[in-house]
C-alpha cells in the first residue's frame, strides 16, 4: 500500500513542479496576469493535495511533517514577519 502511496506523491510532486515551471515561463513572457493567476491556483491546489496526503493516517510521522515543512518554505518563503498574509490565504484556500 505505501509503495502505492509513494508513486501518488511523486506523482503530484512532479505536476507541482511542470506548474512551476509553467509560470516561471509565463512570467518571462509576460503572459497575461489572468493565465499566470490561474496556474498559481492550480500549484497551490496540489501543494494542499500533497500536504493532505502527508499529513494523512498512512504516512503521519516526523518524516512527513519535515517534508511538510520543507515544502512550505519552498513554495511560500517566510518574510521577516513571518508568512506574509496573501501567501497564508492562498495556502488556506488551497488546504
Amino acid at each position: 500500500m505505501k509503495k502505492v502511496k509513494l508513486f501518488q506523491l511523486m506523482d503530484l510532486v512532479e505536476e507541482i513542479k511542470k506548474v512551476e515551471d509553467l509560470i516561471t515561463a509565463s512570467r518571462k513572457a509576460r503572459t497575461s496576469a489572468l493565465l499566470i493567476k490561474q496556474y498559481e491556483t492550480k500549484k497551490n491546489q496540489l501543494i494542499g493535495s500533497l500536504i493532505s496526503e502527508l499529513n494523512s493516517p498512512l504516512l503521519q510521522s516526523t518524516q512527513s511533517y519535515l517534508l511538510i515543512k520543507t515544502l512550505l518554505e519552498k513554495y511560500y518563503p517566510a518574510t521577516e514577519d513571518g508568512i506574509s498574509d496573501v501567501d497564508f490565504a492562498k495556502l488556506v484556500a488551497a488546504i
